[in-house]
């Protein structure tokens, strides 16, 4: 894991238009195509390749159309249309029915309320197919807002949707007890923005510490929840917690990142646990691949082998 100065940098580098210029160009393109090992593709049929493989290796998966921070309110109309098409093309292609995304991608910056109606668009498709849909959370300022839109959401009876946690935030354990109260479904997850540290926690140590704690309450508490990492000591405690009292395997599931720790993905699914592949997809690539390169510096080594043709 990087130290918290090298996360930084590479959330700095994500927002380079010149890097975006040049990896647009490149990354997905022969000969380097560097970022095809964490990013599925740009189009929805390159993700549901991706995704065909992916189950046929035994994992189940999520889709996410890689997109943030939208601008204006025909970028969300845009985005929300995409995922509407996405869901027609998962329907045609017969592969799991899973998807992950963004408030921010459906106009969370521009107005509220039509980030909930394009919301609502997508779930009032993607239910009736039978589709689960995972509300990823963003970065701090939106942890909120986030829960909020949920809880009111699940309020509306809306019952096939997800929403993530980041355990890096101070705040965490109480969100956590709010929405195992409420019966929602939790993805934890370490957490892979920079934050200050009046909002979250900056030391590895504090950082897994906390992971832990909300981790056995996930396991012993909350319905269905999906345990996301990559850290094998995470990993082993979960198993021996879930182990110890009595929790099946079939009671949660493991979820990781599209082309990240594939050994160890393989080795869980062969002692029998359920693992979930977060497969993203699509040309607003760039920032997403920047944060798993500012996550472990393996992932750096790999790039660079990559660009050299190594």
């Amino acid at each position: 894991m990087l130290d918290s100065a090298s996360k930084a940098f590479f959330h700095l580098l994500a927002r380079s238009g010149v890097l975006k210029k040049l990896a647009s160009r490149y990354g997905m393109r022969p000969p380097t195509n560097f970022a095809r090992r964490f990013v599925a593709g740009e189009t929805i049929a390159e993700a549901i390749e991706a995704a065909r493989a992916v189950e046929g290796r035994g994992f189940a998966h999520t889709l996410d159309h890689l997109g943030e921070s939208v601008g204006s309110l025909a970028d969300a109309d845009a985005a929300t249309l995409d995922y509407l098409r996405m869901i027609d093309a998962v329907i045609a292609s017969g592969i799991g029915r899973n998807l992950s995304l963004k408030l921010t991608q459906l106009g969370l910056d521009v107005d509220k309320a039509s980030a909930i109606d394009n919301l609502r668009k997508i779930l009032n498709r993607a239910e009736p197919a039978g589709f689960f849909v995972w509300i990823d959370m963003e970065n701090s300022p939106y942890t909120e807002v986030t829960i909020e839109i949920f809880d009111t959401l699940w309020q509306q009876e809306y019952r096939q949707i997800g929403i993530v946690l980041q355990s890096a935030l101070h705040r965490t354990e109480r969100d956590l007890q709010r929405l195992v109260t409420l019966g929602a479904r939790i993805r934890l997850v370490k957490g892979a923005y920079k934050d200050p540290k009046s909002i979250a926690y900056q030391k590895k140590a504090d950082v897994d510490a906390a992971y832990e704690r909300q981790m056995k309450v996930l396991l012993t508490e909350a319905q269905s929840p999906a345990i996301a990492t990559h850290d094998p000591a995470m990993i082993d405690l979960a198993r021996r917690w879930a182990a110890d009292r009595g929790i099946l395997a079939d009671r949660f599931e493991f979820q990781m990142l599209y082309g990240i720790r594939r050994d160890l993905q393989t080795t869980l699914v062969r002692e029998g646990y359920h693992v979930r592949i977060y497969i993203p997809f699509g040309s607003q690539w760039f920032p997403y691949f920047m944060r798993r390169l500012g996550e472990r510096p393996a992932n750096v080594a790999f790039v660079l082998r990559g660009m050299m043709g190594e």
